[in-house]
This record gives structure tokens, C-alpha cells and sequence, in this order.
């Protein structure tokens, strides 16, 4: 698992801020650039310009189009200094969102930190599926909500349900409550610490969910050491270990649904590679009926779809 920038949407940065403008005294951008480009090449970057003219846009608080339209200006060497030091971080496989403070999801910015997993396009399959599934004034979960991605896109793209968002970490749910409000949800998302929904059940009334979404902790604990390092050394292990076969957390969250689902209610999970037939099995021992498998632009069975029987 490698990652990539998707393009250049991804990496404005957020939320906005004041340009600053190039002085004489420093290095123009493009030799700048060009010296960063060879440093990230050397330290592995797949994509060592692109994330090059990203970290100097975000510096210099313009887009990244506007390095163009600047490229014999010279940088201050304070600006300087801070590329540099950002520059390092990056060689040192510090994943790029992190840096700059911002991913792009679902073709909205939301703010991540070490807090929080970085959101993944694949992850926009689970939006897609939920889509396709809730109607009306429909009460959804988001377990694992993480920087809230999944939940701030469902309550944009679905005016009228109600969704709570539950996360065992209480540093990510800051996050996912101050995404929220950036995007104007926050009225419409409940947020709550619990251990996938053990705290949801006892608090609120039984059988009150019509759809539960989670992209939850889905890689053996074996295969996280195999990652890239921007994975395995700087994202949060607990929102990527799902124990010796990955599948931990997903039979935890099929069981565990049927103590929140309405009749007739919806499990949608994002999944990992291979594990679609261990998780068909699981949701059918567990009285629910399979209703559609998605799989992702690579071939790879992605989302999971199920509705609990009545």
C-alpha cells in the first residue's frame, strides 16, 4: 500500500490563508524546486516534484498553479527555512497531508493531524453505497468516524438524516468536531466516545439505527510492519490493526450491530483485500443477508452491504 497523490485538488492547503510574497534576497522558486525535487527523489517519493510544489505552495500560502506564474521570484529565507524544515520532515516519510494539515475527500477539504487517519478514495465507495441504501430522515452511525469524513460527507449529501459519530479516540473526535463545523453539519452529527458502539447502546434507545458505516481497522497486525513507512510508522495503529486476520473489529461491528439496527437496517463496511468471503460468512451465521459486494477501481473487493433480517 503506497501513498499517492491523486491530484493536485488533494493538497490545498486548510483552511485558507494570506499570501506571502517573494522578496529579493532569497533563492528563486525554481531553483528552489529543483533542489527539493532531487532531495525527495533520493528519500523514495514517488512523486518528487509534485510533492515539491506542494510544500513551497503551502509555505508561501498560494496555490500551487501560482508557482508558475512566480517562478524567477525569490524567497524570503525565513520561508525559506520553514520549506526546509518541512522538506526533511517529508524525506523522512512523514505522510504529506500531515505536513500540511489538509486531505481532500469526496471533493471536500478536511483538516487530518497524527490523530487521524488519512481519508483514502476507496473510502468513497462506502459514501457511494450508503446512497444507494438511506432514504428520508434516516438515523446513521459512523463507527470509527476518524476526522468525521464519512459522516460530514453523508450529512452534506443527505439533508435530512441524523448521524452520530463514534471513535474510541477522543484526540480524533476534536478533529472530526472541528470538521464538522468547518463544513456546517455539526447540528446533525452527535459525537460520541465509545468502543465501537458498547457506549451507544446504553445511552441512547435500542434498535434506533437504520444504517451503520464504518471503514474500521481492517490490516493484520503481521502485514502493518510491511507498509510504507508513511503508514506503518506515522498513522494511528489503532485505526489500522484489526488483530491476526484483520477481521477483528468487522466481526465485532456485525455482531455488535444487531444491538443498534432497526429491523430491516444496513451494515455497510469497508474491507480489505481477501476478505470478502470470511465477512459473507460472518454476516450470514449472524442473521443478516448479504445484499452487494462493490469492488474498488482496482478490481479489489471494497465495501460490504447487508441488511439485518426482521
Amino acid at each position: 500500500m503506497e501513498v499517492k497523490i491523486e491530484d493536485d485538488k488533494d493538497m490545498e492547503y486548510f483552511p485558507m490563508r494570506a499570501d506571502r510574497k517573494g522578496k529579493v534576497g532569497g533563492r528563486p522558486i525554481q531553483a528552489i524546486l529543483q533542489e527539493a525535487t532531487g532531495q525527495l527523489g533520493l528519500a523514495g517519493i514517488e512523486n518528487p516534484r509534485l510533492e515539491a510544489e506542494v510544500l513551497l505552495a503551502h509555505v508561501l500560502k498560494v496555490s500551487r498553479i501560482e508557482l508558475f506564474t512566480r517562478w524567477d521570484e525569490e524567497v524570503p529565507e525565513s520561508v525559506s527555512r520553514e520549506f526546509q524544515a518541512l522538506l526533511a520532515r517529508r524525506a523522512r516519510r512523514e505522510p504529506l497531508a500531515y505536513l500540511i494539515g489538509a486531505r481532500e475527500f469526496w471533493s471536500l477539504n478536511f483538516l487530518v493531524n497524527r490523530d487521524v487517519l488519512i481519508p483514502r478514495p476507496e473510502t468513497e465507495f462506502v459514501i457511494e453505497a450508503a446512497l444507494r441504501y438511506v432514504q428520508g430522515a434516516a438515523r446513521i452511525i459512523d463507527v470509527g468516524t476518524g476526522s468525521g469524513n464519512i459522516a460530514i460527507c453523508l450529512a452534506k449529501e443527505l439533508p435530512k438524516v441524523h448521524i452520530y459519530a463514534v471513535d474510541i479516540s477522543w484526540a480524533a473526535l476534536v478533529v472530526a468536531r472541528q470538521n464538522a463545523a468547518y463544513h456546517r453539519v455539526a447540528s446533525r452529527i452527535t459525537f460520541l466516545q465509545s468502543d465501537l458502539v458498547s457506549a451507544f447502546a446504553p445511552r441512547f434507545s435500542s434498535k434506533l439505527i437504520d444504517c451503520l458505516v464504518s471503514n474500521p481497522p481492517y490490516i493484520s497486525s503481521a502485514e502493518i510492519a510491511t507498509l510504507a513507512p508513511e503508514i506503518s510508522v506515522f498513522e494511528p495503529r489503532l485505526a489500522l490493526d484489526g488483530g491476526s486476520d484483520g477481521l477483528d473489529c468487522l466481526r465485532r461491528l456485525i455482531g455488535e450491530g444487531k444491538g443498534v439496527l432497526k429491523a430491516g437496517g444496513r451494515v455497510i463496511l469497508e474491507m480489505g483485500c481477501g476478505q470478502r468471503e470470511a465477512l459473507v460468512r460472518e454476516f450470514q451465521d449472524q442473521g443478516y443477508e448479504v445484499e452487494e459486494i462493490v469492488a474498488d477501481y482496482a478490481g479489489i473487493d471494497r465495501v460490504i452491504v447487508a441488511r439485518l433480517d426482521s
